[in-house]
């Protein structure tokens, strides 16, 4: 078993802090214009926060619990995501963060939404209702 030692005894602030190092932090702005050249929003929230408050139009839902396995995993990834910049989307712009810069250590192109669907919304850019989907989490059409 590997051990980062670099981040053994770290606080939370310091693990996300070196973490936001390794990424690109999106603005909301920076992750609309992004999606309309040709990146892919995905959305790490939960289903049910996402009925709550809503869903960013064409985004993908990946729950936080599949990411890795459907944006890195040779048997189980979303290939419609394949080759794509990938801008996470979570609640506040925190736990996307850790999931953005585990992303780019297994070798894909991905930031994050600072500030998540909160300042999405915040900024007046586009929602609507959470599209579900039956099959296996995180393989749905985007909304």
């Amino acid at each position: 078993m590997q051990v980062y030692g670099s981040s053994v005894g770290r606080t939370l602030d310091e693990l996300i802090d070196a973490a936001a190092s390794r990424i690109r932090r999106y603005t909301p702005d920076e992750a609309y214009e992004a999606a309309a050249n040709g990146a892919a929003l995905v959305d790490i929230r939960s289903q049910d926060a996402r009925e709550r408050d809503g869903a960013i139009p064409g985004a993908h839902h990946i729950p936080r619990t599949v990411l890795e396995w459907r944006l890195a995993s040779d048997d189980w990834r979303n290939e419609a995501l394949d080759g794509k910049t990938i801008v996470l989307v979570c609640d506040h712009g925190y736990s996307s963060i850790l999931a953005a810069a585990t992303l780019t250590e297994l070798g894909r192109d991905a930031g994050d939404l600072a500030g998540g669907f909160e300042a999405w919304k915040a900024a007046g850019l586009p929602v609507v209702g959470a599209r579900r989907h039956e099959g296996m989490p995180g393989t749905g059409p985007p909304d």
